[in-house]
Parts: C-alpha cells; structure tokens; sequence
C-alpha cells in the first residue's frame, strides 16, 4: 500500500476497509535520531526534520475495523510506552478465501518491516508523521 494516493491516515483506513480480503495492518512507529557521531551537516539536516537514522520504538498489528481513528490508534500506542515516535510505517497483509491472516503471518510481516526500516528500504510502506498526514520519501 503506497501512501502515494493517500493523503492521510483516514484514506488508508478508507482502502484497507474496501478491500475484498480480509486486512491486518501492520504498524512499526519509528523515532528519528540522529546518526551516532554525527557531522555538522547531519545536524543541520536532522534540525530541518531531514535524514537521521529510524528507530523502531513499537510494532503493533490490527484489523481495520479495530481501530476507530488515526487519534485513537496514537493515543493507544502512547499507553503501550511508544509515546516516542515520529513516524508511523504501515502496510496491509490480505488475508486468502476470505479468512484474516493469522498471527504468525502478522509477526513475520511486522519483523520483516522492521528489517527494510532499519536497512533504510522504506518507500514501500505508506507513512505518516504524528498527525496523520501522509508522508513521501524522495
């Protein structure tokens, strides 16, 4: 799911709720640090809300239907100490013959985002930063 199309929060939720197999959204909430040793340049960067290194501080997954609003999804996060986060990753596992995906499918998918994050391979997830907004890499 690309955030390309979306220009929120509510969108994403919109599509993952249309579509005609079962979803579970897998969530990975990142907080955006600075490099270890940084440069004067990555500083600066870093103060302008670009580039940093991404640190997975929570990892969640849902249906759809179990999450009412971005709001209530952050706040959510916030009470299961992720409260740190600057940006939310996300992306959809449909499940087959109409039938959800288990929770071993939705551990794995979770780990595998982790893994992309880390290794910086995030244009494949639609993001959003603390209020919901879409967010687009270059």
């Amino acid at each position: 799911m690309s955030s390309d199309l979306l220009s929120g929060f509510s969108d994403l939720l919109e599509v993952a709720r249309r579509q005609p197999q079962p979803q579970r959204l897998l969530f990975v909430l990142v907080r955006v640090d600075l490099p270890e040793s940084p440069t004067a340049a990555q500083r600066e960067r870093h103060a302008r809300g670009e580039g940093g290194t991404l640190a997975p501080v929570l990892c969640v997954d849902k249906s759809p239907d179990e999450i009412a609003s971005f709001t209530a999804l952050a706040e959510e996060s916030a009470s299961a100490g992720g409260s740190g986060w600057d940006l939310m990753f996300v992306a959809a596992l449909a499940g087959r013959a109409g039938i959800a995906p288990t929770a071993d499918e939705a551990t794995r998918g979770l780990r595998m985002m982790v893994e992309a994050i880390e290794g910086g391979q995030v244009t494949r997830f639609a993001a959003f930063d603390r209020e919901g907004a879409a967010v687009a890499f270059c």
